[in-house]
């Protein structure tokens, strides 16, 4: 008996390696959406605090501008605070316009301004507007005007919130078709040893002793699966971060434990289950039914 059951776990190899491969590439499917989805927040917060807002002065008087500075800087929505003189708006505004006007004028009509950037959580249009109310009314006689993209920003927290539904409902979908091919997979590598089940469950063998190879296999093969999609999945997070440094600032430690603690436990999980399903179901089945 136990040389029937080791020729036949070795006929059955070439399949468990498709398994194996087949289960590895859906975990790594997963583990990008898994990605995307963990991150989905970071990423809006990085769109919302590349909104620059700028503060134009009426005067060039470097005190006021200093205080004005100052204050913004000292503030819990501000960060990256900046003094912007008439040159450097012109190379922002050539930047941004992809554009030289100074082939047109002769003079530099752009004022001067304090620009910064507001964090994330106060980039929405009742935040601006207070912040904008606040340092008008300190500095009223100072202050020609505060501007920034209010459409933009108002269509960004719209979108954000669209965004972030529509991703969680594909995000639900994806997974339950992740689980159904994953289960899939192994009860087809499974059907391999329908006879090699039965044949033991002939001789006497009971429910567990059958079991317990065939559930330690899929569990290695779990393991190995889920090792092989985490490889590639950090290599191209790593390769992505090279290549676009923003994408540096989303990773975060405790994001990619529990990305990689659930590619392990749904791999190994659905590879031990789906294994014992099908060796219950190849046990209650008659001979005649396995041809």
């Amino acid at each position: 008996m136990p040389g029937t059951r080791s020729a036949s776990l070795k006929r059955s190899k070439p399949n468990y390696i498709y398994s194996i491969v087949g289960v590895a590439i859906v975990l790594f499917i997963m583990g990008i959406m898994g990605w995307l989805f963990l991150n989905l927040h970071s990423i809006g917060d990085n769109f919302k605090e590349d909104i620059r807002i700028s503060v134009y002065m009426r005067s060039a008087d470097k005190n006021t501008i200093g205080k004005i500075q100052a204050f913004i800087a000292n503030q819990p929505y501000a960060k990256n605070v900046e003094y912007i003189d008439k040159d450097k708006a012109k190379e922002i505004w050539n930047k941004e316009n992809s554009e030289d006007w100074a082939k047109i004028l002769d003079v530099n009509p752009l004022p001067e301004s304090v620009d910064f950037f507001a964090k994330a959580n106060y980039v929405n249009p009742d935040s601006l507007t207070k912040i904008t109310t606040d340092i008008t009314s300190n500095f009223k006689d100072d202050v020609a005007d505060i501007q920034y993209p209010k459409s933009l920003v108002s269509s960004l927290n719209e979108r954000a919130a669209k965004l972030g539904v529509i991703f969680l409902v594909m995000s639900i979908i994806l997974g339950i078709i992740i689980i159904i091919s994953i289960d899939n997979t192994i009860r087809l590598a499974m059907f391999s040893n329908r006879f090699l089940i039965k044949t033991m469950q002939m001789v006497g063998a009971t429910r567990g002793f059958i079991a317990k190879p065939l559930v330690i296999r899929a569990l290695i093969n779990g393991l190995i699966s889920a090792a092989i999609s985490l490889v590639i999945l950090f290599s191209l997070i790593q390769w992505a971060g090279a290549q676009f440094p923003q994408i540096q600032t989303l990773q975060g430690m405790g994001n990619n434990l529990i990305l990689f603690s659930g590619i392990i436990i749904i791999g190994v999980g659905i590879s031990v289950l789906s294994t014992y399903r099908s060796v219950i179901k190849y046990l209650k089945m008659k001979l005649d039914e396995l041809y």
